[in-house]
């Protein structure tokens, strides 16, 4: 079902960002002290940090795809977002509770899965609720919402760490109140559109519904793979910027300014892909990670470091919203979960190979290789846009 017609964007496309904003906010609480929590409070090593973030995430993008093609199965999205987000809820006072690693694990498992779960329905979700004209400007200001929370938790950890002299525990059960709040303003905030009536169910992963995905989608997922191995994760840049001085407890501001930026831009960017041609959006978004690369490359530190961690924020605001706006745009409604689902299956894998590869070459390098990579792979997604290739937006 279409939504309503062109003007202010509905309520449940807010009522989502302030969802994603609270769950945002709790995650980030504990996740910013996670690994500091598990080495320096439980005596685990680095490589059990770094297998457990793995296991985690690799978890997340599992599940996404079968949560997608559920949901698309049932013809409802808020069932599974809501599930998705009451697991990540639930999770929250287990991190308080462990006192091993393995708990954790447990913990960080449930989080995953419950993010895996409600990350292509509720993609699929604000499709449904928007107007096509209005796409953009919703996955933008979610997105922008959602941005909010990830630079807002960490503020607020470093501020408890400081008032409750390093509490971790004391963090982690506050961090439980955000995620209540988030589930229940989905319950009550959003309303789902009615399935068109005289709907059938099909299994959405049977070989017959997959040929209706078209080339425009598989298109969409190779780009944004492509474009997500020319960014790997913002850790990077937090490293890039220790190399050069910066002191560990102000570490956090790396990506407190980064997403800053990103939050900022996301929303009128957002608005802007409803106008304009999406190729050229993205172009201008890889042109930027170019120009982020190539100066995080020349400078560990000064005004030239914080220009390309600002620069990373607005590519991120460029692209973010754009892309899911284009999975949007060339899914069929009926496969719009399932194909959520692929696609973010197919980034979350390039982003894996991304870190890892950016890891390798800082290792073998230098600090300054990575994002050499990394311009020279957007260089390379420039040239496979300037392909004639099918789009959904016409452009």
């Amino acid at each position: 079902m279409q939504g309503p017609a062109p003007g202010r964007l509905p309520a449940g496309i807010w009522a989502l960002g302030f969802v994603s904003l609270l769950m945002d906010v709790s995650s980030e609480m504990i996740h910013s002290l996670l690994p500091i929590f598990l080495v320096t409070g439980l005596g685990a090593s680095m490589l059990v940090v770094g297998l457990l973030e793995g296991v985690a995430e690799a978890t997340a993008l599992i599940v996404k795809v079968f949560s997608g093609a559920w949901s698309d199965w049932l013809g409802r999205r808020k069932p599974l977002a809501v599930l998705g987000y009451g697991l990540g809820a639930a999770s929250k006072p287990l991190f308080a509770l462990a006192d091993s690693a393995g708990l954790v694990l447990g913990a960080r498992l449930i989080d995953r899965v419950g993010k895996g779960i409600r990350g292509a329905p509720r993609d699929a979700l604000v499709a449904d609720i928007a107007h096509p004209s209005q796409r953009g400007a919703a996955y933008g200001l979610r997105q922008s919402l959602d941005t909010v929370g990830a630079f807002l938790g960490p503020v607020i950890a470093i501020g408890l760490m400081l008032l409750w002299a390093n509490d971790f525990r004391a963090v982690f059960w506050l961090a439980a109140i955000p995620a209540v709040l988030s589930v229940l303003l989905l319950v009550v905030g959003v309303r789902e559109p009615a399935r068109p009536a005289g709907a059938v169910r099909t299994n959405p992963i049977r070989r017959d519904s997959l040929r209706q995905l078209s080339r425009a989608y598989w298109w969409v997922v190779a780009i944004g793979a492509l474009f997500t191995l020319a960014r790997f994760s913002e850790a990077f840049l937090v490293l890039r910027a220790q190399q050069g001085g910066l002191a560990i407890a102000w570490a956090p501001l790396v990506l407190i300014a980064m997403n800053v930026v990103y939050s900022g831009l996301a929303y009128p960017f957002g608005k802007l892909a409803d106008r304009v041609s999406h190729r050229t959006l993205l172009a201008v978004g890889l042109a930027v990670l170019m120009a982020a690369d190539l100066a995080l490359a020349a400078a560990d530190s000064g005004p030239l470091l914080w220009a390309g961690i600002g620069l990373w924020g607005v590519h991120m605001a460029l692209t973010q919203g754009l892309l899911a706006t284009m999975v949007a745009a060339a899914a069929p409604q009926a496969l719009r979960g399932t194909a959520f689902g692929v696609f973010n299956l197919a980034s979350g894998i390039a982003m894996l190979v991304a870190s890892g590869l950016a890891g390798l070459l800082w290792d073998r390098l230098g600090g300054a290789s990575p994002f050499m990579a990394g311009a020279a792979i957007s260089a390379l997604a420039l040239g496979a846009l300037a392909w004639k290739a099918p789009t959904a937006d016409g452009g």
